[in-house]
């Protein structure tokens, strides 16, 4: 507790804050029975601010009685609250987190040469502290007979389009052949997503599917455990874990190197450059031996004790668009329901998560970016979750679609059939497909 009543008194209101709460954080209600499927109530509760431990290694599966994953009333433009159940140091934590991920960067504290922005709300904030976003951002690369080449070597495959000097500013390579834009992803009960076990993910591949459907696990290598993990961050399930996830983002977004990703981002490739605009000295997000953390461990913490999205309850066109979800086989890729495995952090053990994803890589056909990323190629996505995708303000991974309507008609690849039939429905039907997703 030391190291954050540290922190906590260089803030003295929000060391008042959480004195006045600690009596809530003893009198939590007992968790509640998860809803039948299909059922959006949302249970009340109230909780303060919270944060999370470090990621925990992945366990074997033990039979554990998944409890509910709660929710709250909270308005739509400001989803940035802490999950229920939050213990006082856990609280300590998420206040820590949501300041250091709302706080700005400056040369000074290691931004640039090269960046695309000043702070992870810069990118998240639709919705509140931690959503998707308007900006996008650029990746490159070269493709050749149907083989990509990221162009390491020449800055790739993300542009970094911003910098502390107009000389050191990036461009795309004229041999780049392959450019893409994305928009950020929400953040919200990304705790949960990450405290759901590997095997659980896997699984998924197991289930029946339709005709046209498959799906792909991501392996990839995480930057903070060294171990093969389940991917299931960013639009290519790249990242495994929050702690890789944010340090891969500092790095790369704001040219502020870590401890994970210890080495600068050279303009172009241009290491000449990038010595001659470089100050600071790496990795520049240094440990504070107060608590043993740095940057890039407090924004993980704050996105680990982020509250899901509320699910609203649902009208009578909801429930019939509900019908048509499970007909039109949404589901397959969309999976309403996941639960997380054991966690150090109560608030994430055997939760349920009704995320609508399966959290696997599908071909998309037109509708992938070209970027061949991890162990995703040029065609292939994510399955983005769909709980809080009305309060988005652009949908797909580029933000094209500027209404859900829009980004189903955008569906392709292993989504084409699905796709097809949506457009077969008649205006209600639509409608009332609509209406279920506007209330996740």
């Amino acid at each position: 507790m030391k190291s954050n009543l540290l922190h906590l008194h260089r803030r003295p209101a929000l060391y008042c804050l959480m004195l006045g709460i600690s009596s809530v954080f003893a009198q939590q209600p007992p968790a509640r029975q998860a809803p039948a499927p299909g059922a959006q109530n949302r249970p009340p509760a109230t909780t303060p601010p919270a944060t999370p431990a470090a990621p925990q290694a992945p366990t074997p599966p033990q039979p554990i009685a998944p409890t509910p994953n709660p929710v709250r009333p909270q308005s739509p433009q400001n989803l940035s609250e802490p999950l229920p159940g939050l213990t006082f140091e856990e609280a300590v934590q998420f206040a820590d987190g949501q300041e250091e991920f709302r706080h700005v960067e400056t040369p000074a504290t290691g931004l640039g040469p090269i960046f695309n922005d000043v702070s992870c709300v810069a990118c998240h904030n639709a919705g509140g502290t931690g959503g998707a976003g308007r900006s996008t951002v650029t990746r490159f690369g070269r493709t050749t007979d149907g083989v990509f080449d990221p162009l390491e070597s020449l800055g790739g495959s993300l542009l970094q389009a911003r910098s502390i000097n107009p000389a050191v500013r990036e461009t795309v390579p004229a041999v780049a052949n392959t450019v893409a834009r994305r928009i950020t992803t929400p953040l919200f009960g990304a705790g949960l997503i990450e405290a759901i076990p590997d095997n659980t993910i896997t699984a998924g591949l197991l289930r029946p599917k339709p005709r046209g459907i498959t799906g792909k696990v991501s392996i990839v290598t995480d930057v903070v455990s060294g171990q093969n993990r389940v991917g299931r961050f960013g639009w290519k399930a790249q990242q495994a874990t929050l702690l890789a996830f944010s340090a891969d983002a500092y790095r790369n977004e704001m040219g502020i190197t870590n401890r994970f990703f210890p080495t600068e981002n050279a303009p172009n490739g241009n290491a000449a450059l990038l010595a001659r605009f470089k100050t600071t000295s790496d990795p520049e997000d240094k440990i504070d031996p107060a608590d043993g953390k740095g940057d890039v461990d407090r924004a993980a913490d704050y996105m680990r004790l982020l509250a899901p999205p509320p699910q609203n309850g649902l009208s009578a066109s909801a429930l019939a668009g509900q019908r048509f979800f499970a007909t039109l086989d949404c589901a397959a890729c969309h999976t309403p329901t996941m639960t997380t495995g054991r966690s150090a952090i109560a608030a994430l053990s055997g939760k349920t998560v009704n995320l609508y994803s399966d959290l696997l890589l599908h071909d998309m056909d037109s509708l992938g970016d070209g970027i061949a990323q991890g162990t995703a190629g040029p065609r292939e996505m994510r399955t983005a979750p769909l709980w809080g995708v009305s309060v988005r303000p652009l949908w797909l991974h580029d933000g094209r679609a500027r209404t859900i309507d829009d980004a189903v008609r955008a569906h392709d690849g292993e989504a084409r059939d699905s796709r097809d039939r949506y457009t077969l429905l008649s205006a209600t039907e639509r409608r009332q497909l609509l209406d279920f997703l506007d209330a996740l």
